[in-house]
């Protein structure tokens, strides 16, 4: 059965004005609960682990992780909104970066956890395939057309990881 009279009308996102910018996420502190379910899942450390020190493109996470890009995606999505990376658009490619917590607490327990990361062989691992993807001779930058990644400023966000 239709509902007669006006509907409240829908607003629907543009394509292309949500493909210019992703919209920042609210100036508020994500609870701890959701925090720490970020960072309980492997994939989503190994993400991690690979934006250490600089911002990636999407295309570099399947290509070393192994995962499906809806995949990768919705770890990213999911980082996101735990307030622990960041999102770019350049063109076709997005680029994700680490970005500190407004939680003291929450920025202290990422800050070891990376530094923790640093140690995993699985991790080492992950960072050497990265190079390789990003610079061998059959490299995603030759292939695709891709961007390098690029450094950011890891000292600035938490302090010498060392």
């Amino acid at each position: 059965m239709r509902m007669q009279g006006s509907m409240p009308s829908r607003k629907h996102i543009c394509q292309g004005v949500y493909n210019q910018t992703m919209p920042p996420l609210p100036d508020k502190a994500v609870p701890l609960d959701k925090f720490f379910r970020a960072l309980a899942d492997p994939t989503r450390l190994r993400l991690l682990n690979l934006m250490s020190e600089q911002e990636i493109c999407v295309c570099y996470f399947t290509e070393v992780i192994g995962a499906p890009q809806p995949k990768i995606s919705r770890h990213l999505a999911y980082l996101r909104r735990a307030g622990i990376v960041a999102a770019r658009r350049d063109g076709k490619w997005m680029h994700y970066r680490l970005t500190v917590p407004q939680d003291s607490y929450a920025a202290s327990i990422l800050k070891s956890t990376m530094a923790a990361l640093r140690t995993n062989k699985q991790m080492e691992r992950d960072c050497a395939r990265l190079t390789r993807a990003c610079c061998g001779p059959k490299s995603l930058v030759q292939v695709l057309g891709a961007p390098l990644p690029s450094a950011v400023k890891t000292a600035g966000v938490f302090g010498s990881l060392s």
